[in-house]
């Protein structure tokens, strides 16, 4: 897959098959249409292409909004990837470019940078200021400009009941399974082991502590979760909990931390991925270290049971 970061470096595209989205988290309704951007693109000998936009258009568009992303632009790239698609082009979004009238967006934006010769969209696609454009404009201008229009059709997304907005909430709530299905994938968070307060040790659940690396990644809700644990090249079982540790009131903040089973490493410095499975319980404060302790050899023969289940 190419990756291309600036509109000034584009190659000539052979027969661009193209669709412009922000494509965040990569959902089983985004990989509907990479597949048939894919499957048109091969029909006529052609390249696909996805026109992605950094940052969120709507950091750009809405001065007081904070996104929390599903997927920070490199591990889109990841995901693009693995579902085939040939070409990536992220476009450095600016408030000037989101002041192109509809009109263009589309000969001065996309006809003049790609040339595609197919545009497939979403049903609600809409471009330009005000987001006044739409598909029948876009089938209009296509017309003379040269280029055919695909629109997904209303029911098929509807069918999916997929959205980037229903997987945020889900997370929000620590839903991860359900995040998981709409997704298509397990949700990850990435960071870097650091150092914590050695508590974990003392009472037999080594943990370590995770910093995530980009500020605007969606941490799924308080608790207590079964999760896969990529590190050094390898999956490993997992426990993982966040919030913040209520028993033993050291915490400074919200942590995130995972005991990770049949290991015993130093790990601190490195990159390690947290694939969430399912949440098992809330966040709850013990009575004393004891009960904490009791709880979590129990929390650990259920997290035992589901990622057997899931084959982790």
């Amino acid at each position: 897959m190419n990756i291309f970061r600036q509109l000034n470096t584009l190659p000539i595209f052979k027969n661009a098959v193209i669709t412009i989205g922000t494509y965040d988290g990569v959902h089983i309704g985004h990989q509907k249409i990479i597949q048939r951007i894919n499957k048109l693109a091969q029909s006529i000998d052609g390249e696909s292409i996805i026109v992605t936009f950094h940052p969120h258009p709507r950091m750009i568009v809405n001065d007081n909004y904070r996104i929390q992303l599903l997927s920070p632009l490199e591990e889109k790239f990841e995901l693009l990837e693995e579902y085939g698609v040939d070409n990536v082009v992220v476009v450095p979004f600016t408030r000037s470019f989101s002041q192109q009238t509809p009109e263009q967006y589309v000969s001065d934006f996309l006809v003049n940078h790609f040339k595609p010769k197919k545009i497939v969209i979403g049903y609600n696609h809409r471009f330009g200021k005000n987001r006044a454009g739409d598909l029948n404009l876009l089938k209009e201008m296509g017309k003379t400009l040269d280029f055919e229009v695909e629109e997904i059709p209303k029911q098929e997304v509807d069918d999916l009941g997929v959205s980037s907005t229903k997987i945020r909430n889900a997370l929000k709530e620590g839903r991860v399974a359900t995040a998981k299905t709409l997704l298509g994938h397990s949700y990850f968070v990435r960071g870097i082991v650091v150092k914590g307060n050695q508590l974990g040790q003392k009472i037999g659940f080594p943990t370590a502590n995770i910093s995530v690396e980009d500020p605007n990644k969606l941490i799924p809700d308080n608790g207590v979760y079964a999760v896969g644990v990529k590190l050094r090249g390898k999956t490993y079982q997992g426990m993982l909990n966040i919030g913040l540790r209520p028993t033993v009131q050291q915490s400074k903040g919200k942590t995130i931390e995972v005991n990770i089973f049949n290991f015993n490493h130093n790990i601190y410095g490195e990159q390690i991925q947290i694939d969430f499975i399912q949440r098992i319980r809330s966040e709850q404060k013990f009575a004393n270290l004891n009960a904490l302790i009791e709880q979590l050899q129990k929390d650990k023969q259920t997290v035992l049971g589901i990622l057997a289940r899931c084959k982790i």
